[in-house]
C-alpha cells in the first residue's frame, strides 16, 4: 500500500485491517525501480522480522493512495468479458482489443472522480488490474507470463462514452481525463490469490448494485493478456494493465445511466479490497 497526501505517499505493507509495517526506509516508493530490483522478494524477510518484533503501526485515517507509483504505461483491454460484450451488442473479439490510458489518470481508491469539461456520458467499470513485476517482451507461455506478474488490484476504469465513441473512434479520448483510474487499496501478490480466474466483482452507484460479475467470464485470462501484449510492446516493471469489465456499465442499461456530480461509486473484488469515490463537478 501507499498512504499519505497526493504526491507524498509513503510505502507500507498491510498486515491486517488495522495495522501496517512502514517500509519507507527500505524503498522510497513502489515504482518501476522497486519492481525491477525484485523489491517484493527483498521486502519479505525484513517485513516478517518487523512483524515478529511487533514493529507495527496503526492506520489512523490516512488517505490511501494508489498502491503503485505512476507507471510507465497503463494498458487496457476492451470487451474482455463475454457477458459484457453481449450487453453492448458487440461480437466477442478474436484477439484482445488494446487501448491506453494516460498514466496521470492514476489516483487513490477513495479519491474523488472529477467530471471532465463537456462530459455528457460519464460511466463506471470495475476491473481487475495487473501490475508487471519485471521487464518482459516476447513471452512464449502462460507460465512465463505468470512469472512476470507482481500482483493484482482493483481498478475503476472510469470512462466518458461520448468522448470515447462519438469523437473520432479513439478510445483513449474517453479514458484519459484526470482521476479516471482509481486503483487499490492494495496490491495483492499472486501467492495470496487462490484462483485469479474465479474472483467475484461488484460495483454500486448510490447504494444500488449495478455490476455483478466474475473473472471466470473473461474471454482472455490474465496470463494470456500478459503474454499477448508482450508480442507487441515491451512491458516495463510497474506497468498497469486493466483487464476489462463485467456487465452492468451505465451504457448497458436501458435507458443508459450516466454519472453526475454527487453520485457515489463503491466497488470491489474478492480478496483485493474495495473502493469508494464521489463524483465531483468539472473545474
Amino acid at each position: 500500500m501507499r498512504i499519505g497526501a497526493p504526491g507524498a505517499e509513503k510505502p507500507v505493507v498491510r498486515v491486517d485491517e488495522s495495522h501496517y509495517v512502514d517500509v519507507s526506509d527500505l524503498t522510497p516508493d513502489f515504482d518501476e525501480k522497486f519492481f525491477a530490483a525484485g523489491g517484493l522478494d527483498l521486502l519479505a524477510a525484513p517485513v516478517a522480522d518487523r512483524v515478529a518484533r511487533g514493529e507495527l503501526h496503526s492506520f489512523a485515517g490516512e488517505r490511501i493512495g494508489a498502491p503503485i507509483g505512476r507507471p510507465h504505461q497503463i494498458l487496457c483491454v476492451g470487451l474482455n468479458y463475454s457477458d459484457h460484450a453481449a450487453e453492448t451488442g458487440q461480437a466477442v473479439p478474436d484477439e484482445p482489443i488494446l487501448f491506453t490510458k494516460s498514466p496521470n489518470t492514476l489516483v487513490g481508491p477513495d479519491d474523488d472522480v472529477r467530471v471532465p469539461r463537456g462530459s455528457t456520458k460519464l460511466d463506471w467499470e470495475v476491473e481487475l488490474g495487473i501490475v508487471i513485476g519485471r521487464r518482459a517482451s516476447y513471452l512464449e507461455t502462460a507460465e512465463e507470463a505468470a512469472e512476470a506478474i507482481a500482483g493484482y488490484l482493483v481498478v475503476n476504469d472510469v470512462s466518458e462514452r461520448s468522448f470515447q465513441l462519438e469523437r473520432g473512434g479513439q478510445w483513449a479520448k474517453g479514458k484519459s481525463a484526470e482521476t479516471f483510474n482509481p486503483a487499490g487499496p492494495w496490491l495483492v501478490t499472486p501467492d495470496e490469490i487462490h484462483d485469479v480466474r474465479d474472483l467475484g466483482m461488484w460495483l454500486d452507484v448510490n447504494g444500488v448494485r449495478r455490476q455483478t460479475g466474475n473473472t471466470k467470464t473473461m474471454i482472455f485470462d490474465p496470463f494470456f493478456i500478459v503474454r499477448y501484449l508482450s508480442q507487441f510492446l515491451v512491458l516495463e516493471p510497474g506497468d498497469l494493465i486493466n483487464t476489462g469489465t463485467p456487465p452492468g456499465v451505465g451504457m448497458g442499461h436501458t435507458p443508459p445511466i450516466w454519472l453526475k456530480p454527487g453520485d457515489v461509486m463503491e466497488l470491489g473484488i474478492d480478496g483485493l479490497g474495495s473502493q469508494r469515490q464521489r463524483v465531483v463537478a468539472p473545474r
